[in-house]
């Protein structure tokens, strides 16, 4: 049988940290991630995406879920391109970090969002994954700049940004899961990076970089 990602370079990419495993989302991972948003992300009400989607009723979650995985796929391109990497523990998928793109061969900047399942939650694993994308973008994409953005309430979220050496990038109003929040902007370079101490380990770099047409 022919590997997946023989036609699809960036299912070859694996990033790995003391205690997670990054790669992208194979359809056969869909129902373990349907699972863990099922389990619950975040409390009822209180969503801390732009779009709540982790609120949607159970029979819509998963085909949403699924929908928006393909779509990603199906749009990436040198242009435009959403690298959706699954997060897994002892095993277990536990949540998905993303890294996305816009013109980056002239902007060489990427732009992060993330969700844990809740019983992955406080245990430093949001740290940890977002340090391994933002070391990959700086050390292997060659990025210039990393941003993110979390509503102004989110502290959990900005924590994280502030112990990676993030700064903050300016308040925006927006209309965010239907209400109208304020949205603390953020940004880290490789100057304001603070590193972990371990070093992450990449598999399949390559394959992955020339199909987003990065040169090395």
């Amino acid at each position: 049988m022919t590997e997946p990602a023989t036609f699809w370079p960036p299912f070859a990419l694996t990033l790995a940290t003391p205690r997670l495993t990054l790669r992208p989302i194979r359809d056969e991972d869909i129902p373990a991630a349907v699972q863990a948003a099922l389990n619950g992300v975040h409390e009822p009400g209180h969503s801390p995406f732009s779009r709540p989607w982790a609120e949607s009723p159970a029979e819509e979650l998963g085909p949403n879920m699924a929908q928006w995985y393909w779509r990603c796929r199906g749009n990436m391109s040198p242009q435009e391109w959403t690298l959706l990497l699954g997060i897994w523990h002892d095993g277990e998928f536990i949540g998905c970090q993303d890294v996305e793109a816009k013109d980056f061969a002239a902007l060489k900047t990427v732009t992060t969002g993330s969700w844990l399942t809740k019983s992955a939650q406080g245990k430093g694993f949001g740290k940890e994954m977002r340090a391994a994308v933002v070391s990959y973008a700086f050390d292997h994409l060659k990025a210039d700049v990393a941003e993110s953005e979390a509503a102004a309430w989110n502290e959990k979220s900005l924590g994280v940004s502030r112990s990676l050496g993030y700064e903050l990038n300016g308040v925006t109003r927006a209309s965010w899961g239907g209400k109208v929040e304020d949205v603390q902007k953020v940004r880290v370079t490789p100057a304001t990076f603070k590193r972990p101490e371990w070093t992450l380990k990449v598999e399949g770099h390559e394959p992955t970089a020339r199909f987003l047409g990065i040169q090395g």
